[in-house]
């Protein structure tokens, strides 16, 4: 138990450093683009921040009051994620309210926008603007409450005979069904290209992508009987969604790239459109996991109107990725590669939905 009693004394004395010493300010984004975050932590003997803005931590310097801070940069408009290390303990910034959230708490970690001089393609513009509604349904697979976010386009509600295509969207580890509207601005991405006329109007569903606790191994299994058995009924008995196959896509990132590639090429009969972003991939399974697609690569090609996978090159999912797309070319299966520079971030999975999404429907 002295562990819990070492957390304990840390959080009690950053606690008590914040309450009682003027409010310190992190991070602070200049307008030369360069970021100073700062900690108070005057017991503390090593501060470090981690980000993705930087290959591994940087050390934090402590001045006379106590208050450890680091300068870096200038950065690249965008948002990143990062953490403080204080004696070795991962925490988030406790200066900074705006906090990356999810299914497990490794994926705690403090948001830093760096905002660029114009607005960018996931930002809230003066354009029409979707919805994005919660939803609780009975699974009968899970034999659970489950939840679930749908995006609808602007002007969904006026006009009450209008039929739409359904993207089924999904998430990565740790994380939960708001994690593409709170990470990856999902709707806003969407409002844009529909304002800009470059992609067509559709419903967008996001389900919670465990069907078992994380770590369990038969995750895939369960979830896709969730997806088809319950959430894609659901989604059909509330809303104006077509139900024929040449208007449901399957997308998703790192874990739920693997499942939509896996669950979408082996139920064509669902879905048209299968995209995969840093998918989480085995290539050992290729051959099993994929059998009956490469079994007849012809039908399969008849029946895709779109098959995407995209990695960044500073992924560790890179490998699997450029493997999959080998192995798909082997056996005569038509898809696109997309090879970015990018690690395994929202950074690069908010852009690959910008480059999709025109090509859907």
């Amino acid at each position: 138990m002295m562990w819990i009693r070492s957390v304990l004394v840390l959080f009690t004395s950053l606690a008590l450093a914040q309450e009682t010493r003027p409010p310190v300010i992190s991070p602070e984004v200049q307008p030369d683009r360069r970021v100073t975050f700062r900690l108070s932590a005057p017991s503390a003997s090593k501060v470090t921040v981690t980000g993705e803005f930087a290959r591994g931590s940087q050390d934090m310097q402590k001045d006379a009051a106590g208050v450890w801070s680091i300068t870096v940069g200038p950065l690249e408009p965008e948002i990143y994620h990062y953490n403080f290390g204080v004696d070795g303990l991962r925490i988030i910034d406790p200066g900074n309210a705006r906090v990356k959230t999810g299914s497990t708490p490794s994926t705690l970690a403090s948001i830093l926008e760096v905002p660029a001089p114009s607005a960018s393609f996931y930002d809230g513009q003066p354009v029409p603007h979707g919805d994005v509604r919660l939803h609780w349904y009975p699974s009968k697979t899970t034999g659970s409450l489950r939840r679930l976010a749908v995006y609808t386009p602007p002007g969904y509600d006026q006009g009450a005979s209008t039929r739409y295509p359904v993207l089924y969207l999904l998430h990565g580890a740790n994380a939960d069904d708001m994690a593409w509207t709170n990470l990856g601005r999902a709707n806003l991405i969407l409002d844009n290209l529909l304002a800009a006329h470059k992609s067509k109007p559709f419903i967008v569903v996001m389900p919670f992508g465990y069907g078992v606790p994380p770590g369990e191994t038969n995750n895939t299994q369960m979830f896709g009987k969730d997806l088809i058995d319950d959430v894609i009924p659901f989604i059909q008995s509330r809303y104006r969604a077509y139900s024929d196959r040449e208007h449901r896509a399957l997308v998703g990132l790192s874990m739920g790239g693997g499942q939509a590639l896996t669950i979408g090429l082996e139920r064509l009969d669902l879905f048209s459109y299968v995209g995969g972003f840093s998918s989480g991939l085995r290539p050992a399974d290729f051959a099993q996991t994929f059998a009956n697609v490469v079994k007849k690569p012809d039908e399969v090609n008849a029946k895709l109107k779109l098959l995407w996978v995209g990695c960044g090159r500073e992924d560790g999912a890179f490998a699997a990725s450029q493997k999959f797309s080998e192995f798909l070319k082997a056996n005569n299966v038509k898809h696109t590669f997309r090879e970015t520079s990018g690690a395994h971030t929202w950074m690069v999975w908010r852009r690959y939905l910008n480059e999709v999404a025109p090509q859907l429907f």
